[in-house]
């Protein structure tokens, strides 16, 4: 897999003013209360997945742009998406239940409730996990940009809230952020098909989960580490690996159960790196956790700003 990573966030720039061009596809401040988790994978080689500046902000066969809340009470209080370019609604699902554990999802229902937009110059844009009973819009209608469409949810293939924006152009998957060489990244900024680009940041959360001790490196690479009951005499650890992290971001690790938060603890990184691993948790309190379900948040922000952040899931029983 080729390796040539960009450390520092630059800005990219739209395409000619002739060309169709989209405007985020959620309403939400990038870096307040959202944040881009996942890029289009351009890399066409399975098991070598890379984001459009050659970057790992992407997944393996990842097909669009992850714009992603930072909480699941957004799920509840409502947040809209928005069509990213005038068009008309061609296709479209809401029956879906918002679900974290995917209960029924297949690889032909992953995209859960969804809109697809047809636009001009045979241009698609997909708007996918949208929270059941929120699209408020029909087949056939037209919609400008900027007009909400639904909500933001847990449908289909997500365990967090988050809209996933795919593209399309005469049937062809497109990055928004390369859409002239979709199969090459680039360490610079390329014309975009975005109104207003929004600025990159290699910096990765990954490898997040929850553990009864600080684990080993290559038991969260594998996944071995990573828990999903535990007992309520045992410890509680939440661990993360930050990727290209710099100096002066913040990592704030938090677990939150049936009575509320669990612990919170902020670590300071230093120094540029292009792997950080840090844990932290507590022992069981002498009357043990409480049963229930617990959530792990990791956030990394610089200079204020959210970057990256990652969930973690355990449930506590005997």
């Amino acid at each position: 897999m080729l390796r040539t990573f960009a450390l520092i966030a630059c800005a990219a720039y739209p395409l000619a003013a002739q060309d169709l061009q989209f405007s985020q596809p959620i309403d939400c401040t990038l870096g307040a209360d959202c944040f881009i988790e996942d890029y289009v994978d351009i890399n066409p080689f399975e098991k070598n997945s890379q984001d459009h500046r050659c970057g790992l902000n992407t997944r393996d066969g990842h097909t669009g742009t992850d714009f992603a809340l930072i909480d699941f009470a957004s799920v509840e209080q409502g947040v809209d998406v928005l069509a990213a370019a005038p068009g008309r609604v061609f296709r479209l699902r809401d029956s879906m239940p918002d679900d974290r554990l995917q209960r029924g999802v297949t690889s032909q229902n992953a995209c859960g409730n969804a809109v697809i937009l047809a636009h001009a110059d045979g241009y698609q844009t997909t708007y996918c996990h949208l929270k059941r009973g929120s699209i408020n819009v029909s087949i056939g209608d037209s919609v400008e940009r900027g007009q909400p469409i639904g909500k933001v949810g847990l449908s289909g293939r997500t365990s967090h809230p988050h809209v996933h924006f795919g593209v399309k152009k005469d049937g062809t998957q497109l990055d928004p952020f390369r859409p002239e060489a979709n199969d090459q990244c680039a360490t610079q900024p390329s014309p975009t098909l975005w109104l207003n680009p929004p600025e990159y940041h290699a910096t990765i959360l990954r490898f997040a989960g929850f553990s009864n001790a600080v684990p080993k490196f290559e038991d969260t690479v594998s996944g071995a580490a990573r828990l999903t009951n535990s007992k309520p005499n045992q410890p509680l650890v939440v661990y993360v690996e930050a990727g290209f992290s710099q100096h002066g971001d913040i990592l704030d690790i938090s677990a939150t159960g049936p009575l509320g938060e669990a612990f919170r603890h902020s670590i300071l990184l230093k120094q540029p790196k292009k792997s950080t691993r840090r844990a932290f948790g507590k022992r069981a309190p002498q009357e043990g956790w409480s049963l229930g379900e617990y959530t792990g948040q990791i956030i990394l922000t610089r200079k204020g700003q959210i970057i990256a952040n990652r969930f973690a899931h355990v449930t506590v029983a005997h």
